[in-house]
């Protein structure tokens, strides 16, 4: 849920930014909000999904998290070091939480029950 409430944080900062004239093409500021509105709605979506006990939020989170991890890198190679070994480290985490033992198994119990039964 924090990955999506920050990546809407950005799109109202991307926003601001090209209302008040800071962007040099308030297309590309209005654009990038627009994508981070997107995605990080999902991904907060998706965390919701997970809080509620929804199944499908794993799968939009393990995409997410994945996605981050190309732009991590992205960021580690070029000057944005400060911001791409946070970002790859949260990444990281998101993945390692998602795939741990207890994770699975409840992602694996909602299969269970329809096996036995078959």
């Amino acid at each position: 849920m924090l990955e999506g409430a920050f990546g809407l944080i950005l799109a109202i900062v991307f926003i601001v930014r090209g209302v008040s004239g800071a962007d040099q093409s308030k297309t590309s500021g209005y654009g990038t909000a627009g994508w981070f509105v997107i995605f990080g709605g999902a991904v907060l979506a998706a965390g919701v999904g997970l809080f509620l006990g929804k199944r499908w939020g794993r799968a939009i989170a393990v995409i997410a998290n994945i996605l981050l991890l190309p732009a991590a890198w992205y960021m580690i190679s070029g000057n944005l070091v400060p911001l791409g070994i946070p970002l790859g480290v949260v990444a990281l985490v998101g993945l390692g939480l998602l795939f741990s033992p207890p994770s699975s198994r409840w992602m694996a119990q909602g299969y269970d029950s329809s096996i036995g039964s078959a």
